[in-house]
């Protein structure tokens, strides 16, 4: 799907997303990524919820957001707490999603000057 949302100059946007490949500005990712106003974490570890582990947050903690969005692929499912609990120490908020949803809202809280990470995993195809 392709998202015409234009704010945000010079900052990360989500373009497009769909089975298997997420666009962020021009370039195209095909492997689970973070992706915050200013980095992008390329072929972040885990390409399933069932695979997320506590160490998988670190990178994400690293880039100090507000807020992560967790895109969890073509269906929203919950990862076990136990690896989402170093968010909760670090007083990082976590909201959880499929990856069309996480993309969608990434845009929205990034054009509003938010510190958001969405961390993703791709839509499986």
């Amino acid at each position: 799907m392709k998202i015409h949302l234009e704010t945000g100059a010079g900052q990360n946007m989500i373009r497009a997303y769909g089975p298997g490949l997420i666009t962020v500005n021009r370039a195209e990712y095909r492997a689970s990524l973070i992706v915050t106003p200013r980095q992008i974490v390329p072929d972040w570890a885990p390409r399933s919820v069932a695979e997320l582990a506590r160490a998988h947050f670190a990178a994400v903690i690293g880039l100090a957001p507000e807020v992560v969005l967790l895109g969890t692929g073509a269906r929203l499912r919950f990862p076990d707490t136990a690896c989402t609990r170093a968010l909760l120490e670090a007083k990082i908020g976590l909201e959880v999603m499929d990856t069309g949803a996480a993309c969608r809202t990434y845009n929205i809280l990034m054009a509003e000057g938010r510190r958001v990470a969405a961390a993703l995993l791709m839509i499986e195809g």
